[in-house]
């Protein structure tokens, strides 16, 4: 059984940092693909940030030079770190696994970051 469990979020001015945490069971991280979405209040869920099995690395273009995705593969853990967040940066942020080989997607049930202004 697949479960991802997010925490890190909270309030935080515009300017400020988070990190955020996915925590996985049920697989193991560096054998698949990882990815953090965020979904913002009447708009689609979109991707911020992935991380290949093989290591690639791609962002979201508005999150470029500013969030950092990594893994420890020890404690397999998924990470987001924030910087110069921006208040458009609100939103829940759900953590996401897409398994190989069949590319079953499986989803955290979100953490909330708020940028106030």
């Amino acid at each position: 059984q697949v479960q991802l469990v997010e925490s890190g979020g909270g309030l935080v001015q515009a300017g400020g940092s988070l990190t955020l945490s996915c925590a996985a069971s049920g697989i193991i991280i560096d054998y698949n693909d990882m990815g953090w979405y965020r979904q913002a209040p009447g708009k689609l869920r979109d991707v911020v940030a992935s991380i290949t099995a093989g290591g690639s690395i791609n962002y979201a273009d508005s999150v470029k030079g500013r969030f950092t995705i990594s893994r420890d593969n020890a404690r397999n853990t998924v990470y987001l770190h924030m910087n110069s967040l921006k208040p458009e940066d609100t939103a829940v942020y759900y953590c996401n696994a897409r398994t190989k080989p069949w590319d079953m997607d499986y989803w955290g049930k979100g953490t909330l970051v708020t940028v106030s202004s």
